[in-house]
């Protein structure tokens, strides 16, 4: 019915390495510290092989990293220095602009002040008493 194998009774049990112990058996403090130094030493010596097979590729990496970097500098050069010389022709005619727009802005400004002070004295005459002529009678006073 099933296909799992028969155990002879007569038959000595093998013994199960500690590694391999079922979880539901109990295991020692001493076995899961053997057990754990032994698969630690198993993972450094993967990662030690890991890490001889790795640094030949990872050096040709960075070799060919730095040949890129050479070739990108010796292309950049000319096009930083045309494009310093650019911004220095640019920067030195937005210069002379933004002067013009300031000298048009202050010339603006002082006849705005100009007209308002031509306005202000007219405002002032306007306001001030008249000067009696010779043909004018003063008003007689009450004194």
């Amino acid at each position: 019915m099933t296909d799992q194998p028969q155990l002879d009774p007569t038959e000595p049990v093998p013994e199960i390495p500690a590694a391999e112990a079922p979880a539901d058996e109990p295991v020692t403090e001493a076995a899961a510290n053997s057990r754990a130094r032994e698969w630690l030493s198993q993972l450094e010596a993967m990662i030690q092989q890991v890490a001889t097979q790795a640094a030949p590729v990872a050096r040709e990496v960075g070799a060919k990293a730095a040949e890129l970097a050479a070739v990108a500098a010796v292309k950049a050069g000319p096009a930083a220095q045309k494009a310093a010389s650019v911004t220095t022709e640019y920067g030195q005619k937005f210069a002379e602009k933004a002067q013009s727009v300031a000298a048009d802005w202050r010339h603006e400004n002082e006849a705005a002040k100009a007209a308002d002070d031509v306005a202000a004295e007219a405002a002032a005459a306007d306001e001030a008493p008249k000067e009696l002529t010779s043909g004018d009678q003063e008003p007689p006073s009450a004194g």
